[in-house]
């Protein structure tokens, strides 16, 4: 089972899409895949209601893929989770989750032009798991606790801009993270009861060529380890993003170029979908 926000920017209309490949209106359950939505058990509801065949099939060819979840209230990041990431930007692995935050408005559809920023010369690709919350998670003591918090997962592209970032950030990294149009999120939100999000394979190409190649078991700090400790520090809401980090392979390396408006990034998550973007300029 996926779920789907599919229709033109601000007009997005909520979708199921069966294991059998055969996509479903969920607009009888609500009127869009949000935090109230997934805070009262709206994936429950929504299997329930496509086992016992409540849910109209509809005709969706054609129509834009939105990003999964609608209006975040919040998108928080993991840096250097991967140690050869952290290796290729000549830092050693954290010894405790590195946190930022991206504004929830740089998130778009999976397939939306990303827009280089003016005055960019260092725009970056990031392939990255994403973790849905579907429950309030404060203070959480488990691993078990913590998966618990989970609606589901996607794929995000935590693109950066590294000029911002680094060098004339003031010391945090959010001017080179919040840029418009910064995180595309999608195509679907996988349950997570169907997701083992410690062996996933992540995988990003740019203009066709591949950049990183990695697994989520290479991951230094678990996504049950993150939420636990996250929750420590602030609570976490159904509807928020959690970017668990990229693996080796970005431009920050000096193994590649950056990006420049023409250009396309595709970021694929095994089981979760492909992604794909065109640079413009903004």
């Amino acid at each position: 089972m996926e779920l789907l926000r599919l229709g033109p920017i601000g007009e997005e209309r909520p979708y199921v899409r069966a294991a059998d490949g055969t996509v479903h209106d969920l607009t009888p359950i609500t009127a869009d895949i949000d935090a109230a939505f997934l805070g009262s058990d709206g994936i429950a509801r929504t299997r329930a209601a496509l086992d016992a065949g409540e849910l109209p099939v509809a005709s969706v060819d054609g129509l834009r893929i939105g990003a999964p979840v609608a209006r975040p209230g919040a998108v928080v990041c993991i840096g250097m989770n991967y140690a050869a990431h952290a290796a290729e930007g000549g830092a050693e692995p954290p010894k405790q989750p590195i946190v930022f935050f991206k504004h929830p408005n740089t998130v778009v559809g999976p397939n939306d032009d990303v827009l280089v920023p003016r005055g960019s010369t260092k725009t970056d690709w990031e392939v990255e798991l994403a973790v849905v919350i579907g429950k309030q998670a404060r203070y959480v003591e488990s691993d078990e606790e913590a998966l618990a918090c989970i609606a589901g997962y996607t794929v995000s592209n935590d693109v950066s801009e590294r000029t911002f970032q680094i060098e004339v950030s003031g010391g945090q990294w959010s001017k080179g993270k919040c840029c418009e149009t910064f995180n595309p999120l999608g195509p679907s939100l996988v349950p997570a009861s169907e997701v083992d999000p410690t062996n996933l394979a992540l995988k990003s190409w740019v203009n066709g060529e591949p950049r990183q190649d990695s697994n989520t078991r290479d991951m230094i700090f678990s996504v049950a380890a993150l939420i636990r400790d996250l929750s420590q520090y602030m609570v976490l809401s159904p509807g928020d993003i959690l970017n668990t980090g990229t693996p080796e392979g970005v431009a920050l390396s000096g193994r590649f170029p950056y990006l420049s408006p023409g250009d396309t990034m595709e970021m694929e998550i095994e089981g979760l979908g492909r992604q794909k973007q065109s640079l413009g300029k903004a």
